[in-house]
């Protein structure tokens, strides 16, 4: 019920409470909220108790489909896609480790170096040129 608060707003809502109430009054409203929700809480499992036993096994038919329901407020289609295309794995190209992080020599090549692109760099990579140099023209260009 309370999985989007965090303690951030939990703080604010102490603050607030303070200088509403006062030091005074905020342990007593404190525990008056703490025995509500504990209140509530027992309703909501005698409510569940109580129905579990007047629908006996059609309460777990119920459930099902309700669990399911549960579980695709939690959908993901890149992890769907994921998982089933490639079997769980979450990074089925090797992409997070693409800057040579793979070990002492990486796995983008002997030397460890790669492109930003993720392809392997190569021994031959043209110098680059020196203040005042123009680059070569390329005969098949027009």
């Amino acid at each position: 019920m309370f999985e989007s608060v965090g303690w951030g707003e939990i703080l604010i809502i102490v603050v607030a409470g303070l200088f509403i109430l006062g030091p005074e009054r905020l342990p007593e409203a404190a525990s008056w909220v703490a025995k509500s929700v504990r209140k509530v809480r027992d309703f909501a499992t005698g409510a569940k108790t109580q129905l579990r036993e007047e629908m006996g096994p059609e309460f777990d038919q119920l459930r099902k489909p309700l669990e399911d329901l549960r579980g695709l407020r939690n959908f993901d289609p890149k992890r769907v896609v994921t998982q089933h295309l490639f079997d769980g794995d979450s990074d089925p190209l090797r992409l997070n480790n693409i800057n040579g992080t793979n070990g002492a020599n990486g796995a983008n090549g002997a030397n460890g170096a790669s492109k930003p692109n993720g392809y392997p760099a190569t021994a031959s990579q043209p110098e680059p040129l020196k203040p005042g140099e123009r680059p070569p023209v390329d005969p098949d260009a027009t």
